[in-house]
């Protein structure tokens, strides 16, 4: 079976290799860590002997569940490496930053190849996988390889359930190479078993995304916000993570907004880098006043667009909103993460098509601490909102509140980490 999985694996890379170097032309996508993910380990991590802990976090939002986890995870075991490995660029960067660029690297591709040498070098005693990253190869040969394998805030999404069952005699061999499943919701532990996950070795511990701090905030928060206040710009609207076929839809209900309060700022964050020109020339073509953050010297906004064409500021923005979208869900992308900005306390806006957030976005939602709306909906709500501030206020406290109320899930997981690795025997 595995080696049929990996001749099929082969074949569509060659397959999708002309998408690959159109990315890497074009955009410079694919470009970095080409080496790590085929299987050169990088000098840093062969320098030293102690045991480690490889943690994975596929992109940018896995590596902020597992911010805490790590830190945690050095802190308790003080005598083992603990290695983070990402998939995209974006997260690569945001890892860096977070755990330091010695013990961050790309993952290498699921083929024997590629994996063998990091396990090598690396000699993890326990893999730490965030969330559905069920690589058939990797699962096996870290198993071989003695260590114990985990997968934290594990779940499984609407849009992968069906997929995942058509093929469960497949995945049940694929999952057993796992030591323990750490699910976010009781949902998401039943979905576990019912593909094929060991019933014994599956536990509900919470979604560690809750227990996310907010970051501290780039000098660029401090400076929008004097520069606000001076010029009296308002109301703000931040909308972040937005997607192709969204920014047209966002962009005309801020015209109403505009109607009724010529001085109102709309800060629009794009989710992939290669959209942000794309976006810039769509907003100009609408004849909006507009400014973008990569080029912006402190000149006054107020009465436009503030165009976040750079990455890791998001987070932190949101603290600046009467009100938030969280894009990806007025068109079917399946939604992001609303947590970021209920922590800074701000009243949030969802479209109808968060399948990827089901379990958090139905906890705000039986809390009344979120809106959700669908594409026509979404200027009249808006515009209710600005208008009430009795009413956004109470919607962003509710959100507050509810995110306090499910933390906790960064312990949870730790004391079973512990555990796992202390039932190993070496």
């Amino acid at each position: 079976m595995y080696l049929f999985y990996s001749a099929l694996l082969a074949a569509g890379l060659l397959a999708s290799l002309p998408y690959w170097m159109f990315g890497k032309r074009r955009h410079g996508k694919y470009r970095e860590g080409l080496g790590e993910r085929l299987g050169r380990v990088p000098p840093r991590l062969q320098s030293q002997s102690v045991p480690a802990i490889w943690v994975h976090a596929v992109s940018v939002g896995e590596v902020l569940a597992v911010s805490e986890l790590v830190t945690e995870l050095r802190r308790c075991f003080p005598t083992h490496r603990v290695v983070v490995s990402t998939t995209t660029a974006p997260s690569q960067k945001l890892a860096k930053k977070h755990f330091g660029e010695d013990s961050v690297f790309y993952f290498p591709l699921d083929f024997a190849f590629a994996i063998r040498p990091y396990l090598s070098a690396l000699q993890p005693q326990l893999l730490v996988l965030a969330e559905t990253e069920f690589w058939p190869n990797f699962l096996r040969l870290a198993r071989a390889s003695g260590a114990r394998v985990a997968v934290v805030n594990a779940r499984i999404s609407d849009r992968s359930r069906s997929g995942y069952r058509r093929f469960r005699r497949i995945w049940k061999g694929v999952l057993n190479n796992v030591d323990l499943f750490l699910a976010q919701t009781s949902e998401d532990a039943s979905r576990l078993r019912e593909i094929g996950a060991p019933a014994d070795r599956v536990q509900v511990s919470g979604n560690l995304k809750f227990d996310v701090r907010a970051p501290d905030p780039p000098p660029v928060v401090a400076s929008l916000r004097a520069n606000f206040h001076q010029g009296g710009a308002g109301p703000v609207v931040v909308c972040g993570s937005t997607v192709e076929g969204e920014e047209g839809l966002l962009l005309r209900a801020f015209e109403n907004v505009l109607a009724s309060h010529p001085r109102a700022v709309m800060i629009l964050a794009p989710r992939r880098p290669e959209r942000f020109s794309e976006v810039a020339q769509l907003v100009e073509q609408l004849g909006i006043r507009f400014w973008r953050r990569s080029l912006w010297s402190g000149d006054a906004i107020a009465g436009g667009v503030f165009l976040v064409d750079t990455i890791g500021d998001l987070a932190s923005l949101y603290a600046l909103a009467d009100v938030a979208f969280v894009g990806g869900s007025l068109v079917p992308r399946g939604g992001h993460n609303i947590i970021e900005p209920a922590q800074h306390g701000v009243a949030i806006m969802v479209g109808n098509h968060t399948e990827n957030f089901r379990d958090i976005i139905s906890l705000f939602q039986s809390q009344d601490a979120v809106r959700v709306v669908g594409p026509a909906e979404f200027p009249l709500v808006l515009m209710d909102l600005l208008s009430n501030e009795t009413e956004r206020m109470a919607l962003g406290r509710r959100g507050a509140e509810t995110l306090r109320s499910q933390m906790g899930a960064t312990e949870k997981t730790l004391r079973a980490l512990e555990q796992l690795l202390e039932n190993l025997s070496w």
